[in-house]
């Protein structure tokens, strides 16, 4: 690694211990991936002799311990940042490129992994709201040092027992996401601020707060990255229309619904043209406001016409790019400088260097603010 980063990887059941040097002698590559659409996942390969030891420790642990924990940490000049939190998935051993040598690799699921073990399909929540059943849901995983972050709905329903009796479908996971999808809120697990430590958010997608230190291109001495790209995509935005049912005529109204969110700001001036129309017909048959909720949630999805892709060297950055916060983006002409949303973050780290590649998404072109904070 650079002089100035060192990586710290733990391994264990449950609460993972720092693995030997001879496991960071073998470890060659480092990749974790953070995505705002699916789990993260992580893949740690190993140059390991056709005799070491290290090759069954691996496989006996993987195939003795259901649940065997990794925990990445990258200190960049003596600060530590956790980088991935999960649970090894499978191994696979492949042919060295010198005789008597292979390459071990593991690949990984962040905790969200750990919700999808069992089936609860049936377990009741009598008289608990949305937030009261994700709350009890996450209390089960505490051990992992889950900590729960939940933004309560706008419109809280209390379900009355002699009524309905709310029960969950499939695992925890697929419930979670599932009761998130319907309030147009998100479902992730971001590990940290410490090591061992998760935050388990549930909530709306947030695209506002203070931005990145900003990308640079073609700026000579203060170019921090190594690619950037963009492009201006009008094909799949659309305008979603509700239908919400007269209760004394039983005929539905439609309503389309605007892209205005106050947590999802326009981070561009002009934005893309709406080319689709989509009816969400199983609205009809929900109260109004959430009906309406659903359609602001489906709003948002579509509105990300401007998509940028690129690559940075961390050490000349100055810092780990992280998903799902805002970046600033200069040298890249009027149209597309600005602020963007970090969609999607593939770190990679080998002997001497670490570098990371991005998806970058906005709703529009051309900045909303006259100057991109450095």
């Amino acid at each position: 690694m650079h002089k100035g980063i060192h990586l710290t990887l733990l391994v264990g059941p449950v609460v993972p211990v720092p693995v030997p040097r001879a496991v960071l002698d073998a470890l060659t590559e480092v990749e974790v991936t953070h995505n705002t659409d699916v789990p993260s996942a992580f893949k740690l390969k190993f140059n390991l002799s056709n005799r070491s030891p290290l090759q069954t420790i691996f496989l006996v642990a993987a195939g003795q311990t259901p649940m065997l924990r990794v925990i990445i940490i990258v200190t960049i000049d003596g600060t530590p940042q956790v980088l991935m939190d999960g649970l090894m998935t499978r191994n696979q051993i492949a042919p060295g490129s010198q005789p008597g040598q292979s390459t071990l690799t593991v690949f990984g699921d962040d905790l969200t992994k750990a919700m999808k073990l069992i089936d609860f399909s049936g377990f009741p929540f009598p008289a608990m709201p949305v937030e009261a059943r994700i709350l009890l849901i996450i209390a089960k995983y505490a051990a992992f040092g889950m900590i729960p972050m939940v933004i309560p709905t706008l419109f809280t329903d209390v379900p009355i027992p002699v009524e309905r009796i709310p029960a969950q479908k499939g695992h925890d996971l697929a419930y979670v996401q599932e009761l998130a999808r319907l309030a147009g809120y998100v479902f992730y697990i971001d590990p940290g601020p410490a090591p061992g430590t998760n935050i388990a958010y549930w909530g709306p997608e947030i695209k506002v707060g203070p931005p990145q230190p900003a990308l640079n291109m073609d700026m000579d001495a203060h170019t921090n990255v190594e690619s950037l790209t963009f492009s201006f995509n009008t094909a799949d935005t659309t305008i979603p229309i509700v239908l919400i049912q007269n209760q004394l005529t039983k005929f539905p109204i439609p309503l389309p619904i605007p892209n205005l969110n106050p947590l999802q700001p326009p981070l561009g001036i002009i934005p893309a043209p709406v080319t689709n129309v989509t009816v969400l017909r199983e609205t009809a048959k929900l109260p109004p406001m959430e009906a309406i909720s659903r359609g602001v949630a489906e709003a948002s999805r579509s509105a990300d016409a401007v998509e940028g892709e690129g690559s940075l060297d961390v050490v000349r950055y100055g810092r780990i790019l992280k998903a799902r916060q805002l970046v600033g983006v200069r040298g890249v002409g009027m149209a597309y400088n600005g602020l963007y949303f970090v969609k999607k973050v593939t770190s990679t780290l080998k002997q001497g260097e670490f570098k990371q590649s991005f998806t970058l998404t906005r709703n529009g072109l051309v900045s909303i603010t006259p100057r991109v904070p450095v």
